[in-house]
Order: C-alpha cells, then structure tokens, then sequence
C-alpha cells in the first residue's frame, strides 16, 4: 500500500516511486478513500507530463537532483569563487525547494521565498543572487517558461555606497593601526589610496610592487580593464609599503604582501603577535579584524566604500585617468562616476554658479 498514517496523525500521506525517485507528500485528507484518489491522480499526473518526452531535460526531478546535476555542469566552467557563490545560495535554496519537484513548483512559492528571506534579514542583491541560481537550474531543465512572466526580480538600491569623512578616515586607520591584525593598517591603506578591491589585494604578490619606482601592478582584477593595471602609489601609500616590506627581510619575489598567518599574544603585557606566518599564501580573510576596527572607531560602512574616499573626482581630475587607475572599463565610466562621485550641495553650488559668473566683455551670463 502506497499510503499511510505516520503514528499519530489522522491525515494519509503518499509514498510511491516515480522515476527512481521517492515522492512522499500528504494528501491533506483524512478519508483512506479519498486519499486513495489524491495519489491515483498524483501518479497520473506525473505519468502524463512524462509521456512522449524523451528528453532528460524533460524528466520529473527533484530540485535537489536537478542542483545537483547543474553543478556537476558547471564544475569546470566555473571559477571557484563562482561555486562557492552558489553553494552558499543553495544553502538557502534547499531546505525550502529540495523535496519539491520542478514540475510542482509555483511562482507564489518563488515570491513566498523571497519574503520570507527579506523578513529574515537577508539583502534584495543577496537574494537576486539566489534567484539567479533558482532560474539558471530551472531553466536548465525547461521548467521555467511556464512561471518566468509572473517572478520578477527584487529592487536593489544601487547608490548604497557613501563618502567617509576625512575624520572618520583618521580614526578608522587608527583602530586598524590597534588591531592585534598586524596587516590591517597597511591593507586598509593600500585599498584607500590605490582603489584597489579586497581580493586583488588580498592576492598581491611582491614581485608587483616596485618600491623604487613607486608604482604597483595588480593582478587578475573583476574587470579585464582591471587586470594588469599598473598605478603609481602616492607618497602615504610607499612609506606604509617601505614600513610593511621592513617585516619580511626574507621576503621573494613570489611571497604574498599579506601572508597568511596567525594572531595570539605573548608577554607580561600580553601584546598582539603574530605567528605561524606561511608566506607562499594568502591571508585568508580579515573581516573579523576590520569589522573590530570599525567598532571600535564607531564608523559604519563597507570595506567597498574606501574606494570612494577617493578625492580624485573632487580634485577634477579627469574621468579617463580615473578609469585607469581604478580599472573601469569605457562601458562603465559615466555610471561609475555617477556612483563614485558623491557630490555635496555645495559642490553642486558652485557648479550652477558658474552659469552667472561675468562672461567675456564684462557681461554678465542669465537668463534669455
């Protein structure tokens, strides 16, 4: 018999293979009769939207099945930070679709999710992600034309980030300068006064500093014109580099600026030290030291929002330059301004004022 009671319960449940796969679900009733009908139907049902199709895309499946085989697609497509993405997005996804059959799912499920992931604290770009994976894998399968007119994706706010006060600069560099993380100053630094983003230079190899010219190259960056990019280092950026660079007199060529290693502390005082230093890797992560530093100095932001510390476009420096030190391609330029550009009221001011400044002649420029 394919249906049953779990002990306690007054309501049947379902249990039959369809495909080498196990659907067990509830029939909602407490009739055996009617039950009985419900899984006759259920069976059907899925005989039916199989009948004729051959192909595999076509097959009833699991979503946990059907994840799993795009993954398995994707494996040496993929980059490994691109798998752990979406690892980490079917984390989320599993519990809520993994037993769900994609012929079953609904778009009310899709838009019950995305709720459900807001109200838990979840950000509208982190859940697009998901959302992106969900269609890659029910797309995959030709389980997605039949609900994609009815799921939209969720509003993000692209202007998120925000100018951190040369104050608020000041005491942050401070705090990362107290960490018992020994690299966080000179990490924190170098991200303020290159633009460069966190992984580039978690990854950054000495050999492409060049302490004598004053200069760095970066290495595989998120945008091709990102990558490769050589920039000079202001006067800040070297000394912090040349003081960084006295730590490791053994240091090679091919030895990461900011190795892995380990943080306890030693002494009476029982000060900060760093130990188990490995030098061919990189330092895995350091959230934990910089979310402490902001803490500490009270300042909210997000590690990205040091790039827009730069003064560049304040000084009026043209957007091209801009482009090339901090590795946005043409495509981008404008919008990267646009977001990069957090211009006061008073700058605006000054800007319309222009218009009423005496032109040639010792006229003055209004209204015609």
């Amino acid at each position: 018999m394919s249906i049953y009671r779990y002990k306690g319960s007054k309501v049947w449940t379902m249990d039959f293979r369809f495909h080498a796969q196990r659907i067990r679900e509830s029939t909602g009733t407490r009739s055996k009769t009617l039950a009985q009908k419900i899984e006759d139907k259920r069976r059907r049902g899925l005989e039916e939207g199989a009948a004729g199709l051959n192909s595999k895309r076509n097959r009833p499946l699991l979503f946990s099945i059907a994840a799993e085989e795009y993954l398995k697609m994707k494996e040496d497509r993929w980059e490994a930070k691109t798998h752990l993405i979406a690892k980490n997005s079917l984390a989320h996804l599993l519990p809520v679709f993994g037993k769900r059959l994609l012929v079953d799912i609904e778009a009310s499920d899709i838009r019950a999710y995305q709720k459900s992931r807001l109200a838990g604290g979840a950000a509208p770009p982190t859940v697009n992600i998901e959302q992106g994976l969900f269609r890659a894998i029910l797309r995959r399968f030709g389980a997605w034309a039949r609900i994609q007119h009815e799921v939209s994706m969720l509003t993000e706010q692209r202007d998120v980030g925000r100018k951190i006060s040369a104050e608020e600069e000041a005491v942050l560099l401070r705090e990362c300068g107290n960490s018992r993380s020994r690299g966080l100053f000179p990490f924190v630094t170098l991200a303020i006064e290159t633009g460069g983003r966190k992984n580039v230079l978690r990854t950054l190899q000495w050999k492409w500093i060049n302490l004598t010219n004053a200069c760095i190259q970066f290495g595989k960056d998120k945008t091709p014109s990102g990558t490769g990019r050589i920039i000079p280092l202001d006067r800040r950026a070297l000394d912090t580099l040349k003081l960084w660079a006295q730590r490791f007199p053994n240091r090679t060529p091919e030895h990461y600026v900011f190795p892995a290693e380990r943080y306890g502390a030693s002494g009476d005082a029982f000060e900060a030290a760093a130990y188990g230093t490995d030098p061919t890797k990189p330092i895995g992560s350091i959230k934990e030291a910089w979310e402490g530093a902001k803490k500490r100095a009270g300042v909210k932001c997000r590690f990205h929002d040091l790039k827009h510390t730069s003064r560049m476009l304040d000084g009026g420096v043209p957007i091209a330059k801009i482009a090339k030190i901090v590795g946005w391609s043409p495509a981008t330029m404008i919008r990267m301004s646009a977001r990069y550009g957090h211009f006061g009221l008073e700058d605006l001011r000054g800007a319309v004022e222009t218009i009423s400044r005496p032109a040639e002649g010792g006229k003055t420029r209004g209204p015609r």
